[in-house]
C-alpha cells in the first residue's frame, strides 16, 4: 500500500514524515531543507539559533532573531520555496518576538510545545502560517483546542502527539516515563475523537502527527494503522550527512548502546531523555557544572538554583563537546548504526513503510 500524503490546509506534503526539531542548532536549514527536498516537511529548531553569532552573549535576542531570519531564508532558498516549519518552545523567553519574525519571513508552519501555546493563534493572526501544538495526552489536546476556540475562534491546523519514547523534553511525569504508562493507539484515537468537534465547527481536517520512538518504516506503518495521518521523526535524522550538528554529536548516536538513553530533569521544568555522558553522570551525583554565562533563555529557569545551564550544555554538544554537553536523543537511539544521507534514509523509510501498510 502506498503511503498517504499529508495535507495541512492548502499544503500537501508528499511523504508523511515531519522532521522533529532538535535544539540548540541540531536542526537548522541544512537538515530541514534536505528533508523537505526529499518529500517530507523540514522543521528548524528556533531555540537560541544565534549561538554562533559573535554577539550572542551580549545581545542574545538580536542575535537569535537575526539567525532565525537567516535560517528560514536559507532553507527557503535551498528548497526553492518549499514548505518549511519552525519549532518554538513555549518556555523560551521572547517567544512572541520569535513568532513575529518567523511569520514576517513567511514560515509555513509553527510547531510549538514545552508548555501549552495558548497565545499562538493571536500571534499569527492575519498570516498564512499554520499552527501546530504538541501534546502528550488526550486531555492536553482537548484543553488547547477548547482554549483556542474560546479565545481565538480557531482550531489547530494539525496536532503533534509526542509519545513516551521521544528525546528531548517530554510532557510526562518521570514515573510515567520509567513505567512506560502510554498507549499510542489509545492516545491517537482519543485525540482524533477530541478534534472532531472542531473539525466540524471550522470545516477543516485536523491531521494528527505521531512522534516518539518512530525509527523505521514498520513504526510508521503502525502509527498510520492506529489512525495517525503522519509521523514526526528526530533521532533517526541526526546520523545523516546533512544534519547541522558536529560530527562528534552524530557519532555519539552511532556509538550509543541500549542503556545510554537516560531520563533527566531539565531546567525547563520537564523530564527529558538524553545520552549518558560525564555531564549526566556528574548531575546524578549532585555535581553542578559551573554556569559560564547566563543568556536568560528560559522563563522557567533561575540561574541561582538551576542544576545546570541547558543553553550552555546544548551549545557545547552541537559544537562537538560531547563530554560536558547535553545530547538529547530518543529511546531508540541505540538502533542507529551508521551515518547516511537524508535522501537515502527517506527512500528506505518509504519503502519499508509501504511493505508493512495494509489496505
Amino acid at each position: 500500500m502506498k503511503l498517504p500524503e499529508l495535507k495541512i490546509g492548502e499544503h500537501t506534503i508528499k511523504v508523511p514524515i515531519v522532521l522533529g526539531a532538535m535544539g540548540v542548532g541540531v536542526t537548522r536549514s541544512g537538515l530541514a531543507s534536505a528533508v523537505t527536498t526529499s518529500g517530507g516537511l523540514g522543521v528548524i529548531s528556533g531555540v537560541n539559533l544565534g549561538f554562533n553569532d559573535p554577539d550572542f552573549y551580549t545581545n542574545r535576542l538580536e542575535a537569535n532573531l537575526r539567525a532565525l531570519k537567516r535560517e528560514i531564508n536559507l532553507a527557503k532558498d535551498m528548497t526553492k520555496g518549499g514548505l518549511i516549519g519552525v519549532n518554538f518552545m513555549v518556555a523560551m523567553n521572547n517567544y512572541k518576538e520569535h513568532v513575529a519574525v518567523a511569520v514576517k519571513e513567511g514560515i509555513d508552519f509553527i510547531i510549538s510545545g514545552a508548555g501549552l501555546p495558548t497565545e499562538l493563534p493571536g500571534l499569527v493572526k492575519g498570516s498564512k502560517t499554520k499552527i501546530i501544538p504538541i501534546v502528550s495526552s488526550v486531555k492536553a489536546a482537548q484543553l488547547i483546542s477548547k482554549m483556542w476556540d474560546r479565545n481565538h475562534q480557531t482550531a489547530p491546523d494539525a496536532v503533534v502527539i509526542e509519545g513516551i519514547k521521544a528525546g528531548g523534553h517530554l510532557g510526562f511525569s518521570k514515573e510515567d516515563l520509567l513505567e512506560g504508562n502510554f498507549n499510542p493507539k489509545e492516545v491517537i484515537q482519543g485525540v482524533k475523537a477530541a478534534l472532531e468537534t472542531y473539525e466540524i465547527k471550522y470545516d477543516k481536517k485536523i491531521p494528527v502527527i505521531f512522534a516518539g520512538g518512530i525509527f523505521d518504516g514498520k513504526d510508521i506503518a503502525e502509527a498510520i494503522s492506529y489512525g495517525a495521518d503522519a509521523v514526526q521523526m528526530a533521532t533517526r535524522f541526526v546520523a545523516t550527512e546533512e544534519c547541522d550538528a558536529h560530527i562528534n554529536f552524530k557519532n555519539a548516536y552511532v556509538d550509543a548502546d541500549i542503556t545510554d538513553a537516560q531520563i533527566i530533569i531539565s531546567p525547563v521544568g520537564m523530564p527529558g531523555r538524553a545520552l549518558n555522558n560525564p555531564l549526566i553522570d556528574n548531575l546524578s551525583k549532585g555535581i553542578r557544572p559551573k554556569i559560564e554565562r547566563c543568556v536568560n533563555c528560559l522563563s522557567t529557569c533561575n540561574p541561582k538554583t538551576t542544576p545546570y545551564c541547558i543553553s550552555q550544555a546544548l551549545v557545547a554538544s552541537v559544537q562537538g563537546d560531547v563530554e560536558t554537553g547535553l545530547i538529547f536523543a530518543g529511546e531508540n537511539v541505540f538502533k542507529v548504526t551508521e551515518i547516511t544521507t537524508v535522501s537515502h534514509l527517506m527512500e528506505t523509510l518509504v519503502s519499508e513503510a509501504e511493505q508493512h501498510l495494509i489496505d
